[in-house]
């Protein structure tokens, strides 16, 4: 058996974010429940956030912002032979989400499936993007976040309803000469599987935030700077710091610990409020759109979330 030559690296080429059209503010969620602006802001530092229409779905959101990273990428549609999507939400589970996306896209007869690593997924799914073009087994790669979590959402439950919201966010990995995304470090707490839950179709998603809070404030910032260690970088030479987008004193917490100094922290979570496995290529998208950063630039990402599971990569900023 002859093998094919692998390829030296793989990098991401171009992000792609797209968000729905309807804004909902901390006023018009307090128009109905017991919350106030003041409350949610203090509490997870959402200001407003963004929710589909009941006309579009989670493959709509993947369409939408895939298009636009294949569109930057300068691929067209039939170099794309793996997709890859991040998702948690989807109303069924066959068929697939990618295979759907794929065919929206034009892209013919790729290898396509999905990733459920909840809010950890879009890091899953850049590993095995990364993997699985350096193996040979893929040249170009369409990943895709996106999350419609306001299907599962009890919007008459405060501790829920405030925080999450939809939208997708996508990259397109390539192979290349030297390697511009790092090893992952990743990794599972399966005995607080119980802290974010959906119990069955018929229930909405359920949280425990004050658990969900220690863990993620405590755990997570040795798994963030081993991905650095495996990447052969110190954290003060991170441009960015891109973490899912659960909640600004969670954001805040992890960047100090740290040591990224120097390094821009999204905050995407502001005017996005908590998307899922879309949130780090949505708040990725935007920091690149508002020259936030530069092609080059290193930022670590760091994805964690319902499992529990988590996952971190550095990456060069393409």
């Amino acid at each position: 058996m002859r093998l094919m030559p692998t390829a030296p690296g793989a990098r991401v080429l171009a992000f792609g974010g797209y968000q729905p059209a309807d804004v909902v503010t901390n006023e018009d969620i307090a128009k109905t429940i017991d919350t106030s602006d003041e409350w949610i802001r203090s509490r997870v530092g959402i200001t407003e956030r963004r929710i589909a229409s009941s006309a579009e779905s989670e493959i709509d959101l993947a369409v939408q912002a895939g298009g636009k990273a294949l569109a930057a990428s300068g691929l067209s549609a039939d170099a794309i032979d793996l997709v890859i999507v991040a998702t948690c939400t989807l109303e069924a589970q066959i068929p697939n989400a990618a295979g759907r996306v794929a065919h929206r896209l034009g892209i013919d007869a790729p290898g396509a499936f999905d990733v459920n690593a909840a809010c950890a997924g879009f890091c899953y799914a850049l590993a095995a993007a990364s993997d699985a073009v350096r193996a040979g087994s893929a040249t170009n790669v369409l990943v895709i976040g996106t999350e419609k979590l306001s299907q599962w959402i009890d919007w008459t439950d405060r501790a829920t309803c405030v925080i999450f919201a939809d939208g997708a966010g996508a990259a397109v990995v390539a192979a290349a000469e030297t390697p511009g995304i790092g090893p992952v470090a990743w990794g599972s707490a399966g005995d607080k599987s119980d802290a974010i839950i959906i119990k069955d179709r018929n229930s909405f998603l359920h949280q425990e935030g004050q658990t969900v809070f220690r863990w993620a404030t405590t755990a997570l910032h040795p798994v963030a700077r081993k991905a650095c260690e495996r990447a052969g970088v110190d954290p003060s030479q991170l441009a960015a710091f891109v973490p899912h987008q659960a909640n600004l004193r969670i954001i805040e917490a992890i960047a100090r610990k740290i040591g990224a100094k120097d390094a821009i922290v999204a905050k995407d979570i502001v005017l996005a409020g908590n998307t899922s496995a879309a949130s780090i290529p949505l708040a990725l998208s935007r920091m690149i759109e508002r020259g936030e950063v530069s092609s080059g630039d290193l930022a670590l990402l760091l994805g964690f979330g319902a499992g529990l599971t988590y996952a971190a990569q550095v990456i060069e900023i393409p």
